[in-house]
């Protein structure tokens, strides 16, 4: 038994007690390295949740303050949005008063009644134009169905067809759209 070899003479190295002490020791700082690196990672990204989640909360708050402030512009703007054309028209109001209240007067001279008269109704239109109120007074026009509405058609030989005539009511259009067609007389072709 010569090739038996003996264990002390063996070429595999022993480990002694130290160096699996110290390799052991190294595992161990690792995983707890490891497990440290873990909770900070957990840790952050819990923060970071909280702050997405406040920044959710203020985000979603904002926005309903911005709803609720546009609802009450537009609530605002129903309210309040003839206050200009009130204030034009109020003088107008105050004008015509005083009109009726000088024409019922003892010797009232009906001349300064009409100039009066007069001086509101140019007050009054000049303030509808302000507001983008234009008149349609088409008297001579061909007639245009989208503007005029034909009362009657009458005969006029000196007259091209389809041409008014008369206008019994002017027509109004606020910013191009009409409000009120005219109402008018259209002449018609002879028999």
């Amino acid at each position: 038994m010569a090739n038996e070899q003996n264990p002390e003479n063996s070429p595999v190295e022993e480990l002694d007690e130290d160096q699996v002490t110290i390799e052991s020791q190294e595992a161990g700082q690792a995983a707890t390295a490891g497990q440290d690196d873990a909770a900070a990672q957990i840790e952050q990204l819990q923060a970071e949740l909280a702050m997405a989640k406040e920044q959710s909360l203020r985000a979603a708050a904002e926005m309903q303050n911005i709803r609720r402030r546009a609802e009450q512009d537009v609530e605002k703007a129903h309210k309040f949005g003839l206050e200009k054309f009130v204030n034009d028209m109020l003088p107008v109001v105050d004008n015509l008063e005083r009109a009726i209240s000088a024409a019922s007067q003892e010797g009232a001279e009906m001349a300064s009644v009409v100039e009066g008269v007069e001086l509101t109704l140019k007050s009054l239109i000049d303030g509808l134009k302000r507001h983008k109120v234009e008149e349609i007074d088409p008297e001579g026009q061909p007639f245009d169905p989208q503007l005029h509405q034909a009362m009657t058609m009458v005969e006029q030989p000196d007259v091209e067809p389809n041409t008014v005539i008369n206008v019994f009511q002017k027509g109004y259009s606020l910013h191009g759209r009409l409000v009120r067609p005219a109402m008018v007389v259209v002449s018609k072709a002879s028999s």
